[in-house]
């Protein structure tokens, strides 16, 4: 450990010798810290995300089910790269003809690994497939990071008691440490509204509240801010950080992700019976 690591694990040690008395106590001492320039704001940041996952369960996290990228069992194996191709990704859920069960993993590597050998074999799926590993909405993000590492699986399948809701990776869960890791691929996202259970949906922060009433068959304002970041930043009254929650127009509106200039991604919470009151306003 050099000089600068082991001055920056005495200032931490010197602030949590205070002995907090709850997390939110922590946290508060750590951004208090932040705040006289004790710990960097990425470092603060990291240490809250990892804070977090400890808090978190799958379900505010996860693909939807409606956005997995699936191989059907019985799929050409040209309609397989293809899709390999088109995706980017490097592992899929192979599924049953009426996509509620899912049969295996399939990973690229393997795939590039059986067309790289000189005499092949008929192409059977099943042969190539990886066991599934299968998780509850309810699993907590810091439970399924320790089972990750400790079984070496990236992807796990989520399920309820109707079957697939979704899947999450070892990256979904390291992004909500270590923030955004984007690629090619994220670049080109342009879903701002995610559905993960019957009443609970993640919003980023640069979704055009008119499409947010669109979606949402509400009437939020949008006279004197155009995205739901920032109405929810009016709605607090300063910039929110990661974690924190308010009640606007029947939601309970949680930040998943934000840094020290901009909203991110939000977790928008309704009660599971119909709130007549959402089309009301702020």
């Amino acid at each position: 450990m050099n000089n600068g690591q082991q001055s920056w694990w005495k200032r931490l040690l010197a602030i949590l010798t205070n002995t907090p008395q709850d997390r939110q106590a922590l946290v508060d001492m750590l951004r208090d810290s932040e705040a006289r320039n004790i710990l960097d704001p990425d470092i603060l940041a990291m240490i809250e995300g990892a804070i977090q996952v400890s808090e978190l369960p799958v379900s505010d996290i996860m693909v939807p089910r409606t956005r997995m990228t699936v191989i059907e069992h019985d799929a050409a194996p040209r309609d397989i790269i293809k899709k390999v191709i088109e995706s980017g990704h490097s592992r899929f859920p192979v599924v049953s003809d009426d996509q509620d069960e899912a049969l295996g993993i399939l990973l690229a590597k393997d795939l590039l690994a059986y067309y790289a050998e000189a005499d092949k074999e008929e192409f059977k799926i099943k042969d190539m497939m990886r066991r599934p590993v299968f998780i509850p909405e309810s699993k907590r993000l810091n439970a399924l990071l320790r089972d990750f590492r400790a079984n070496r699986n990236h992807m796990a399948i989520v399920i309820d008691e109707y079957g697939i809701t979704g899947l999450v990776t070892i990256e979904d869960v390291m992004e909500e440490i270590v923030g955004e890791i984007e690629d090619e691929h994220d670049l080109a996202e342009e879903i701002h509204i995610e559905r993960h259970t019957r009443n609970r949906y993640t919003v980023k922060a640069l979704t055009p509240i008119s499409d947010f009433n669109d979606y949402f068959k509400t009437e939020l304002p949008d006279e004197d801010y155009d995205t739901i970041g920032g109405l929810v930043i009016n709605a607090f009254g300063r910039f929110p950080k990661r974690g924190e929650a308010i009640e606007i127009a029947g939601f309970n509106i949680k930040v998943l992700k934000a840094d020290k200039r901009r909203l991110r991604l939000l977790r928008f919470e309704t009660s599971k019976r119909e709130r007549a009151d959402c089309a009301a306003g702020v």
